[in-house]
């Protein structure tokens, strides 16, 4: 597999901000918590989309689109 630089470097970072917190996932979540309340970063909140509408089998087995 081909190396990528820019995984690579999510992973060197990543692995810094867990080491800062000794690998504990509770502190890292406590972290990420406390940053979302101050306002450091926001989370973004989509409405659902609708459902599409389910396919119709054909005669001949195929899928078709309802009507």
């Amino acid at each position: 597999m081909a190396r990528d630089p820019i995984v690579e470097e999510v992973h060197r970072i990543r692995e810094a901000y867990a080491a800062r917190f000794n690998f504990d996932l509770d502190a890292i979540a406590r972290d990420i918590m406390e940053r979302q309340d101050r306002g450091e970063f926001n989370v973004v909140y989509r409405v659902p989309r609708k459902p599409r509408k389910p396919l119709k089998r054909s005669a001949r087995g195929g899928l078709q689109k309802s009507a």
